[in-house]
């Protein structure tokens, strides 16, 4: 009896693991790539979600350079690459630190204000969302020598066209930038009274003449509080947390959007590490929930990432080509940056797939095509609708392109494919099992 007891807890443990590993599969926004410090800007209809990026053997923090994902529906993100490094700056000395950053557009520029660790805040100039990003003033914008509190910088622009700019761990500064963005007016201010359970990581932005700042609380864990004021320059009133510390995660950062009728807020967790090691290291995950208001301006606790539902808002379309880094779920992949600049998906190996969610067939496809570069035979792609092991809508061989840099068109024909449904790229191999091609585009005919 004891051992059929233990046998159904045994497997009620394995039914749970294996839920919350389904769960967590949905959530995470990038899986090809550590991402961390979230940043999302709206922009002609569009989420730009600038984040940092934790190496693959990062232990501690190890951050070399920005990244740049986009959606129009919260589900699917494109893979921009990195967008800026620690080599835009001629100024700075050091290989590493290139943490939290946020981007803001004025008057038709986009304006990157990166913390670079140990050595202040920078700022970036581009005519894109996009890059090229470009230092304008070859010098920190902000930096307090006598200590190492300059990190995490957040902008707002107020309706009477100030901005402002505030960062800080422990305290909370902030100056009065002037209207070019690259330089400030005044003395830098610390907050005389920082807001209950702050601790890093500031996101400060104005709905509906409400002031807010947004925070990463008391180190650790971080979970995400926030505070309220009448004025850009305060004082705050805490309000409480966005949500709570757990013991799930350790650090945290706030970004807060209204995109399309609905409000996000973005931060962090480990959960994608942690389906490969329960060992701490600094290789972290973006992540986004649903966010919801009081009547009174006030925020209700978001539960944990993993507890909540980030629902698709819009279906994809599938007849245009498609970069083959837009994904929703595509856990083993990578995606990276060729000599001739596209970028791709590699690491592609058999049997791993990519999923797109909520791709609306319409009256239904009949050709598709793919842009892939293979140096070997046996390679192919399973098409298939709802799952990975859904139905099989088409297949599509890679034939051998003679070298992994020289990509060439492939196509096939297309069964039963109408209305809308998640599409799954499934790859497969007769020959070898790791590296099979590198995946560039697709689109629908």
């Amino acid at each position: 009896m004891k051992y059929t007891n233990y046998l159904i807890k045994s497997g009620i443990l394995l039914l749970a693991v294996f839920a919350v590993t389904q769960v967590i599969a949905q959530n995470a926004l990038v899986q090809t790539k550590y991402t961390a410090d979230p940043a999302p800007m709206v922009y002609n209809d569009t989420v730009y979600l600038y984040t940092t990026h934790d190496e693959d053997d990062s232990q501690g923090f190890k951050m070399l350079d920005w990244l740049l994902y986009t959606s129009t529906d919260m589900v699917n993100w494109t893979d921009h690459g990195a967008v800026a490094s620690l080599k835009n700056f001629e100024w700075v000395t050091k290989d590493n630190g290139a943490w939290a950053q946020q981007v803001v557009e004025r008057n038709g520029k986009f304006y990157m204000y990166c913390s670079i660790h140990g050595q202040g805040i920078g700022v970036l100039v581009s005519d894109s969302p996009y890059g090229p990003f470009k230092d304008p003033i070859n010098k920190p914008l902000v930096w307090q020598k006598e200590h190492w509190y300059d990190i995490d910088p957040t902008i707002l622009i107020d309706d009477d066209g100030q901005a402002y700019m505030y960062w800080g761990n422990p305290n909370v500064y902030y100056v009065k930038l002037n209207e070019d963005m690259i330089s400030y007016s005044g003395d830098i201010v610390q907050l005389d009274q920082k807001t209950q359970h702050y601790q890093e990581g500031p996101w400060v932005y104005k709905r509906n003449n409400h002031y807010y700042m947004a925070f990463a609380s008391t180190c650790c864990p971080e979970g995400l509080g926030y505070a309220m004021s009448d004025n850009a320059t305060g004082p705050w009133t805490t309000k409480g947390y966005i949500m709570k510390p757990t013991p799930r995660t350790r650090g945290n950062h706030p970004g807060i959007i209204d995109y399309k009728g609905k409000s996000y807020v973005f931060g962090l967790s480990y959960d994608l590490m942690h389906k490969e090691t329960f060992k701490h290291h600094e290789r972290r995950s973006s992540m986004a929930a649903p966010m919801y208001y009081n009547a009174d301006g006030t925020i209700k606790e978001v539960p944990y990432w993993t507890e909540t539902v980030l629902e698709q808002i819009e279906s994809f379309n599938p007849y245009r080509r498609v970069e083959a880094e837009t994904i929703a779920w595509g856990y083993g992949l990578k995606t990276e940056k060729m000599p001739d600049g596209r970028i791709c998906v590699t690491n592609i190996d058999n049997n791993e797939s990519l999923c797109v969610k909520g791709v609306n067939f319409g009256k239904g496809a009949k050709l598709f095509k793919a842009i892939a570069a293979c140096n070997t035979d046996g390679a192919y792609i399973e098409i298939r609708i709802d799952s990975t092991t859904g139905p099989l809508i088409g297949n599509l061989p890679i034939k051998r392109t003679g070298a992994m840099d020289k990509f060439e068109e492939m196509s096939c024909l297309i069964n039963d494919a109408k209305g809308v449904h998640d599409l799954y790229f499934c790859f497969k191999s007769t020959a070898q099992k790791d590296n099979l091609f590198f995946f560039d585009s697709w689109e629908f005919k």
